[in-house]
C-alpha cells in the first residue's frame, strides 16, 4: 500500500502538468522558455505548477510576485524535496 501512495504521489504532479500543458494556455503564460518546463516536469513537478500560479494570479502591479505567491512557491518546493527524500525508516537507519 506505501508503494502505491509513493507511485500515486510521484506521478499525480507531472499529470497535472501534462494535462495543463495540453488543454491550456496555463504554463506557456507563466514559463517563457520549454527548457524550464521540460526541467521542471523531471526535476520539480509541484514547484513548476506552484510557479505557473504565481505569476499567473498573483503578479504584483509593479511587476513582481505578491507574498503569497513567494510562499507558494516555497511551499512547492517544500513539497517536491519531501517527495524525493526518504524517511529515516525507508534509508534504513536506526537510533
Amino acid at each position: 500500500m506505501g508503494c502505491l501512495f509513493a507511485i500515486v504521489a510521484l506521478i499525480t504532479p507531472r499529470f497535472v502538468l501534462f494535462i495543463l500543458w495540453l488543454f491550456t494556455d496555463y504554463l506557456n503564460s507563466a514559463i517563457s522558455s520549454g527548457w524550464l518546463g521540460l526541467l521542471g516536469w523531471f526535476i520539480l513537478p509541484t514547484t513548476t505548477i506552484a510557479y505557473a500560479v504565481a505569476q499567473n494570479e498573483y503578479t504584483a502591479p509593479g511587476g513582481g510576485l505578491e507574498t503569497f505567491g513567494v510562499v507558494l512557491i516555497v511551499l512547492g518546493v517544500v513539497v517536491d524535496v519531501g517527495l524525493l527524500g526518504g524517511s529515516r525508516r525507508s534509508t534504513g537507519r536506526t537510533s
